[in-house]
């Protein structure tokens, strides 16, 4: 993951999700933001070096894997439906708020708490029949452990199974800022004596 560049555009303000900290994170900014100044919502100009990496879809790799797992078949002790609304869209208005901000989704919940070493399956249902997300996890400290993407009136399913604690974010990269929650891990269940 060292090589991957991910950042949510915010407006006109740009912050990196995982694959550089620091110094490099604000080069990588200033530089995507100093070679697009031109256009207010480019691709990156980065794109050429790092364009495979923005659009690559994964599960959690076996690094990612000490945090989170994710399986298509498990048995689940929890489950969480997680479905794509549109807030306001150029269909439906209202004209003003889409004029003015664009087409704006959200995940519905946007907030899920589950426990650490729990499996929990989520399944993400887009509802949307021409519009197309995704969904991006981050740990704590930013760093991305998968994407997927949500196509059109598409129902996936996944378990879940947190091994750390803590509060992981999520993205539709595709629309941002508005379309993003987050995944709160508690300890686990005390188990009866």
């Amino acid at each position: 993951m060292s090589n991957q560049i991910y950042y949510v555009r915010t407006g006109g303000s740009r912050r990196c999700l995982s694959g550089v900290s620091g110094l490099g994170c604000l080069s990588a900014i200033a530089l995507t933001a100093a070679l697009t100044a031109l256009d207010p919502y480019p691709e990156p100009a980065a794109a050429a070096a790092v364009k495979q990496n923005e659009v690559r879809l994964y599960l959690p790799d076996a690094a990612a894997s000490k945090v989170l797992s994710v399986t298509a078949e498990a048995t689940a002790q929890a489950e969480v439906f997680v479905l794509t609304q549109a807030v306001a869209i150029k269909e439906t208005g209202p004209k003003e708020t889409v004029a003015k901000f664009g087409e704006v989704y959200a995940f519905s919940p946007s907030f899920i708490a589950v426990h650490r070493d729990e499996p929990t399956r989520l399944t993400f249902w887009n509802l949307q029949p021409d519009d197309e997300h995704d969904f991006m996890l981050a740990d704590p400290s930013g760093n991305v452990l998968m994407h997927v993407k949500l196509a059109a009136l598409s129902k996936l399913s996944w378990v879940f199974t947190f091994h750390e604690e803590g509060l992981f974010d999520f993205y539709c990269t595709v629309h941002q800022p508005e379309m993003n929650g987050q995944i709160l891990v508690l300890p686990p269940v005390p188990k009866k004596p």
